[in-house]
This record gives C-alpha cells, structure tokens and sequence, in this order.
C-alpha cells in the first residue's frame, strides 16, 4: 500500500503521533511518504488563477509538482493538523488553498475518486472536530470518496502529557481504523460524490467555469460526452 502523509506542523506533537500510530498499524506491506508544512511548501497562493490555465504555471509549481504526483500514485492520503483557533493549522489551510484546481468545479484528478483518505487533528479542549470538518469538505470536493474523520480532544500540550486512558482510547480507535484500510477493497463512489460531479459537469457544458481551459480539460477527459472517472479505475 502507498500512503502519503501530509502534516499540517513541522514538530512530531499530538496529531502527528496520531497519524503515525495509524501508520503503523496498518498491516501488509506499505510505501510511506511523508510531507511536513511549512516546512515541504512555505507559500500562500497569489491569486493569480495561473493554475486554471495549466497546473504547471503556478509559481510555486517546483514545490508542488512531487507532492501532486505522490498524491496521485497513492493508495491512502492521510491529512494531519493541530487545531489551532478551531481551525486547522495555517500551513494547512495554504496547502489547500495551492491546490484548489483539484476541485471538480475546477479540474478534478480522476485518480482522487478511487482515494481513501484519513483526517486526523488533536486539540487540548475544543475544536478538533472543525478542523478535520474543513479539510474533509476540501478533500470530498477533489472526488474523494471515502474519508474518515479523526478529532481528538487529548486534554494537553503535547503527546508526553496526554493521559494514560486518553492515549489507550486513542491506540484502539487507530487500531479499528487500521483494520478497515488494511482489508482493501475498490472505493465505492457515493451519491454526494456522483451529484457532485453531475453539478459541476453541467456547469462546465454551460460556460459558467472559471476558465475556457476547464471546459477544454473537462471534454478531453470525455467527462462532457457521459464518461465518469471513476469508471476508468
């Protein structure tokens, strides 16, 4: 299995070593890659809308090119990020935002639709559940179809200080979650998923993208003459 990790922090604190449990027990053979912001992409986006155009004309497109291709040949993604003011991590919130254009109502990647995805974030009280929100809507919005929404409310400051009854919780949800990504199947697309991707198709038909070149990417994937992506998994 090839997992890409992509954390929302530099340091190795709560949420990473939530993630990181889950990482580990995941059984079979796995491929790990793993990406830290700010300290793998350190930019906000411009808002150029040089990316509508082509992927490859932003200018943070270096930074970004591995990322997307390792994205695209995994099997898992697993999305990891602090709750910070009841939101995910700034640094997170920019790697969204630089890669908008795999939005469906952008130029979706057909390699998303047949993606698991894990969202994990840790708070000390409140909040959690808000940042795993935000970036679960990201995610389901590139055509991912099955996501699995992780917050954890540790009560501390760092992994060391969380308690021992909080830390047993934690390693038997991660357990649990590790045996259903372990006994793969194909990735079922959902209704949300299929609407979705039906709403953003008529709109692209009608001209009311946000660039001729979405319309253009749209019928060179045949997705405007009744192909669907995840249909070519």
């Amino acid at each position: 299995m090839k997992i890409v990790v992509i954390n929302g922090q530099n340091h190795k604190g709560s949420t990473w070593s939530i993630g990181n449990m889950l990482v580990q027990k995941i059984q079979g053979e796995k491929e790990v890659k793993e990406y830290f912001l700010p300290r793998d992409l350190n930019h906000f986006c411009m808002g150029c809308f040089a990316c509508l155009e082509a992927r490859e004309r932003c200018p943070y497109w270096p930074e970004k090119a591995p990322i997307l291709q390792d994205m695209q040949a995994a099997d898992l993604l697993i999305f990891t990020s602090p709750n910070y003011c009841m939101m995910p991590s700034a640094p997170m919130k920019a790697f969204l935002d630089l890669f908008f254009t795999n939005w469906m109502s952008h130029k979706p990647l057909k390699e998303m639709f047949s993606r698991r995805a894990v969202v994990i974030s840790s708070a000390a009280g409140a909040g959690a559940k808000k940042a795993v929100k935000l970036i679960g809507d990201n995610l389901a919005n590139w055509g991912i179809p099955e996501i699995h929404p992780y917050a954890a409310v540790v009560n501390a400051t760092n992994w060391g200080m969380v308690p021992p009854g909080k830390k047993a919780k934690i390693e038997k949800d991660m357990g649990n979650l590790a045996k259903k990504l372990s006994h793969r199947g194909k990735v079922s697309v959902g209704i949300r998923t299929r609407i979705l991707f039906w709403f953003y198709g008529g709109m692209q038909k009608a001209g009311w993208g946000a660039s001729p070149a979405e319309k253009q990417y749209w019928s060179e994937n045949g997705w405007l003459s009744g192909s669907k992506p995840w249909k070519a998994r």
